[in-house]
């Protein structure tokens, strides 16, 4: 194996181990926005979507590696993809940057983050009783989705490296065998030619021989 093919299979067993804590973590946040009737805020849906997606996306191409190096420029066109798309959730998520997980009690993603956060507190809700976790808990998304834009940004260079060698050994493989049909063609060619003049070479050697 290359080692571009190796460096990709490692980049991509690292991004299926930190996608999974993110879809654990978010589908907490999920749940519990779901049972008490609220709508999901968009900071925490598009990670959550991006990051379940993007965690399928990598052990499918973990498993099918073999097959998946065939493609690799749609592999490197989805991981480009991926990197677009985890940069705006980032984005949104970009509030909690600026939030002390020790006292969380401030802020607009503690007013938007419903059960968990101010109205969850304000009704008495089970969901906020542990609000210094909410926010290290989606801090820790954060930190993981920007390891991920990394990760898949790196696995897209990758990927054009493998499509790249991949290329270059068909097209080694292909001059070879037309070299070699090219050899064959001329040893028959010549063998030919060597047929249709053995005779009348054999003729005037043995009339030659007769005339002395």
């Amino acid at each position: 194996m290359a080692l571009s093919g190796f460096l990709f299979l490692s980049f991509r067993i690292a991004q299926t181990l930190t996608l999974i804590p993110i879809v654990g973590m978010l589908a907490w946040f999920v749940h519990g926005f779901v049972v008490n009737n609220q709508l999901t805020p968009t900071f925490i849906l598009l990670l959550f979507i991006t990051s379940v997606l993007a965690a399928a996306w990598a052990l499918a191409t973990l498993v099918t590696y073999l097959r998946a190096r065939h493609s690799a420029l749609f592999v490197a066109l989805v991981d480009l993809a991926f990197v677009g798309t985890l940069i705006a959730a980032v984005y949104e998520l970009r509030a909690i940057t600026n939030q002390d997980c020790s006292n969380f009690s401030s802020g607009s993603i503690y007013l938007s983050l419903g059960p968990f956060g101010y109205y969850g507190r304000q009704s008495g809700s089970d969901w906020s009783l542990h609000i210094n976790k909410t926010c290290a808990m989606l801090k820790a998304c954060f930190a993981l989705a920007i390891m991920n834009i990394i990760f898949f940004f790196t696995t897209f260079l990758l990927a054009l490296l493998v499509h790249r060698n991949h290329r270059d050994r068909d097209t080694v493989v292909v001059k070879k065998e037309y070299h070699s049909t090219r050899h064959g063609q001329r040893r028959s060619s010549r063998g030919s030619v060597d047929r249709r003049n053995s005779p009348r070479r054999s003729h005037h050697s043995s009339s030659r021989r007769y005339y002395v």
